[in-house]
């Protein structure tokens, strides 16, 4: 039997929407389990209440529902709706409604759910930037078009047929094929692209390969499908959202950058690609405070800034605590002559100075380990030299 899916939403204000979408992914052969959300008392008879939702929050029931300030409150049951969700076993796919509240709450809960479990979000705030609510997951964001205050004949359709897509998610789910071929995740950037493009070409007979491309997004969704369980490998040589994320760039990881990997303890090869540069708009957009920098104009849209000796030693420190958590097998290549393609001799962006700052910083306060190794490589990161040698490492730890 197919798992149900969870219909959430505040049902102290969208209880008649909320219970007709329950009706609707009924009706279209699915079960159905009602989730109230509210932040305020609610009257509806669901299957799960406010309350039962609000106890998992960290600090419990009165951390969530006996706050004043709606904010808080929102945040407060988004954390909690989260680690809810995640308790679940039986969850085949999950369909919310609502406003602004409501869209904060539940799509917080739904980035935290895997990639490839449905996700459906009909949201009144669906049809502006929903960046925010997406993050690096497979939610699907449904314009509400009226808003939801009621049922009408635009609203019973756009909810009906959000229920029915649920529905026909759940009830007809898409086989994961038997793979030959183990799944890796690559990451690469421009100034990355030839090393890479080495890379996959000597390991794509024997692995099926992902690429992603590191502008924050790119990243983020290269660890979420590790999480997710898709790859079962990552050659993560393109770290420069770190230096966006530590510095205000455009591009920046999150805290999280790395934590996939010390969760799943998968078979990792890393580098510093990409980490002598801080990414910005247009030119007029960067920041007053770099004036008098190094900068590389990439194109009318893309500014790059160099990063200095100060800049890359907490670059690399930061880069090093996250890896030395890492529990699985990790090999971690710091190729000397250059880290990006204009990084090399005789290109704007070369500084060996800089560049040995971020690899003291790694040798320094590296702790070694029998599953990791810090490999040098006397060559620059695009060069085939490199290339060779992390796939040999790759090799060496998938075997």
């Amino acid at each position: 039997m197919a798992k149900p899916v969870y219909v959430i939403g505040t049902f102290d204000t969208k209880g008649h929407e909320l219970f007709y979408a329950a009706g609707r992914v009924k009706a279209a052969g699915a079960r159905a389990i009602t989730v109230d959300v509210s932040t305020t008392p609610s009257s509806a008879q669901c299957d799960v209440s406010a309350q039962m939702v609000a106890a998992h929050h960290p600090q419990g029931t009165k951390a969530v529902l006996d706050l004043t300030d709606r904010g808080a409150a929102v945040s407060a049951m988004a954390e909690a709706l989260t680690l809810f969700m995640l308790a679940q076993k039986n969850v085949g796919g999950v369909l919310g409604l609502g406003g602004s509240g409501n869209t904060a709450i539940v799509t917080t809960a739904m980035r935290a759910l895997p990639v490839g479990l449905p996700k459906i979000m009909v949201s009144t705030l669906a049809s502006g930037n929903v960046a925010p609510f997406v993050g690096p997951s497979d939610i699907m964001m449904m314009h509400a078009v009226a808003d939801l205050a009621g049922l009408n004949d635009i609203t019973r359709v756009v909810i009906g047929n959000a229920a029915h897509a649920a529905a026909g998610m759940v009830l007809n789910k898409v086989p994961r094929p038997k793979k030959s071929k183990p799944s890796v995740g690559l990451t690469m950037f421009g100034v990355t692209t030839t090393a890479i493009t080495q890379i996959r070409e000597r390991i794509e007979r024997d692995s099926e390969c992902f690429v992603f491309h590191a502008t924050g997004t790119g990243g983020q969704c290269f660890e979420k499908l590790i999480d997710s369980g898709f790859l079962s490998a990552a050659i993560d040589l393109t770290t420069t959202e770190v230096a966006d994320h530590l510095l205000g760039g455009i591009l920046a990881c999150t805290e999280d950058r790395f934590g996939s990997i010390i969760r799943k303890r998968i078979p990792y090869v890393g580098s510093v690609g990409a980490l002598d540069m801080v990414n910005f708009g247009a030119r007029e957009t960067v920041p007053a405070k770099f004036v008098g920098r190094n900068f590389y104009v990439h194109n009318a849209f893309v500014t790059l800034m160099r990063t200095t000796p100060q800049e890359n030693t907490m670059i690399g420190k930061w880069v090093v605590e996250r890896l030395n958590q890492m529990q699985g097998p990790v090999r971690f290549m710091l190729p000397l002559r250059g880290i990006s393609a204009i990084d090399a001799e005789g290109k704007p962006f070369h500084n060996p100075i800089a560049d040995e700052a971020l690899f003291e910083a790694i040798r320094n306060n590296w702790r070694s380990a029998p599953n990791r190794k810090l490999i040098e490589i006397d060559a620059h990161i695009n060069d085939a030299a490199f290339a060779d040698a992390v796939v040999a490492a790759f090799h060496d730890i998938r075997n």
